[in-house]
């Protein structure tokens, strides 16, 4: 990525770091998905054919005992997720994760058979969605256990759960002195079916020492349980280490892997070679000459040091362009990189392209994640340069920006 001096002055930044129907999940405006693709203001690509490639070489490099839970919420990562879960049902991965009922409900619709893990807390009033959508429940707590319990007593079925045992992450899960003891009682419920035990890892990017107490913990609790028959996971695709056969760990969860973006290099799946799916694009709106010493945008955190040509662009922080890029990202136009001067405002953001070798127009494609012919930014370098992690960037591409979806058949 391009690292050239900021042709402003020093920046005056600072920053501050009713549910929905189980049924439906509408990503982009409906009156957006009327304007053909050809001239859209801000867009983000799917290639289709990339995401297919990636599943495959995943699939590739799991040994065939080790089952595939793919993880799709937040809208499959920003990407998308009827077009993520047809393929992967297609490819024939074994398992779906998502964060709520709503999202579960969504995959329901679109095929049965396929389990389908809730991993974050059910709340009270949507325990029902458990049995009509037959759905895997996650338990944490004895309350909770108890809770589908009688749900399963009042429906006449055995509720599916996993168990989710806190080795140190400190948000869900049982803390694991206290596993065993939960892990029993849910034995001893008739209307619970206890289908696999998992944990979470808090620092498996960064911290091997912590990772490596946690997995023990984990792994401890294990030897003590009788795990016959159950899907044992605790690994991301950042966090995995080991799936030899006489390892209790039987599943992994894939995420952004799936999507193009490598996990931590030392992870057993950090050599698998995938391709980006998700680019981000835009469009410039109008250019024009500013004399030096021209302020910048909202609150004059950027003073031009000379006379700057400037492009202001039809995407801002209401499309997912971070603020935390004012002053210090860059996008690619015509093969080069341009800084971006002063705040990122809503709707626009302004460039410099005082230093382009070529005419600038209005409706000029713009990338600001992907391949602009050599040069590129990868949503890693997007989300580093804005103090932040590919998970938040990716999701936080909001819904006005149109999901065009290339590279494959449609399904």
């Amino acid at each position: 990525m391009d690292t050239r001096a900021s042709p402003c002055s020093d920046s005056k930044l600072t920053f501050r770091s009713a549910p929905p129907s189980p049924i439906g999940y509408c990503f982009n405006s409906s009156s957006l998905n009327h304007i053909p693709n050809s001239i859209q203001r801000c867009w983000a690509e799917i290639n289709l054919a990339a995401f297919e490639r990636n599943l495959k070489r995943i699939q590739a490099a799991l040994p065939s005992h080790v089952r595939y839970v793919a993880v799709v919420k937040a809208d499959a990562y920003g990407h998308g997720m009827p077009q993520m879960v047809r393929r992967l049902m297609q490819s024939g991965v074994d398992y779906f994760a998502v964060a709520n009922v709503h999202e579960a409900a969504d995959i329901r619709h679109m095929g049965k058979g396929w389990p389908i893990l809730v991993l974050s807390p059910v709340l009270p009033e949507e325990d029902d969605f458990l049995v009509d959508y037959d759905l895997v429940g996650t338990v944490s707590t004895p309350e909770e256990a108890a809770r589908f319990n009688t749900l399963g007593a009042s429906r006449d079925v055995q509720i599916k759960v996993h168990l989710k045992i806190d080795t140190g992450m400190g948000r869900l899960g049982i803390w694991h002195d206290n596993a065993l003891a939960l892990l029993h009682t849910i034995r001893e419920l008739p209307n619970l079916k206890l289908e696999g035990i998992y944990t979470h890892f808090s620092s498996a990017d960064s911290e091997r020492k912590f990772t490596r107490i946690q997995r023990q913990r984990f792994l401890t609790i294990l030897d003590q349980a009788d795990i016959t028959g159950l899907l044992i996971h605790a690994d991301n695709s950042a966090s995995l280490s080991t799936l030899s056969g006489d390892s209790p760990f039987n599943a992994v969860r894939i995420g952004l892997l799936q999507f193009g973006v490598r996990p931590y290099p030392d992870s057993l799946l950090g050599s698998v070679e995938v391709d980006p799916v998700f680019s981000f694009h835009t469009r410039v709106g109008i250019v024009k000459d500013l004399p030096a010493g021209t302020d910048i945008s909202y609150g004059r955190t950027c003073s031009l040091k000379r006379d700057t040509r400037i492009a202001v662009l039809t995407a801002g922080y209401a499309d997912g362009i971070p603020l935390q890029l004012s002053n210090t990202g860059t996008v690619l136009l015509h093969g080069q990189h341009c800084p971006i001067l002063g705040r990122v405002t809503m709707d626009q953001t302004i460039i410099d392209v005082s230093d382009l070798d070529r005419a600038i127009n209005p409706g000029d494609h713009v990338v600001l994640i992907g391949t602009n012919q050599a040069a590129e930014i990868t949503t890693s370098e997007f989300s580093d340069l804005a103090g932040t992690i590919p998970w938040e960037s990716l999701c936080s591409i909001t819904k006005r920006v149109v999901r065009i979806y290339i590279g494959s058949r449609e399904i």
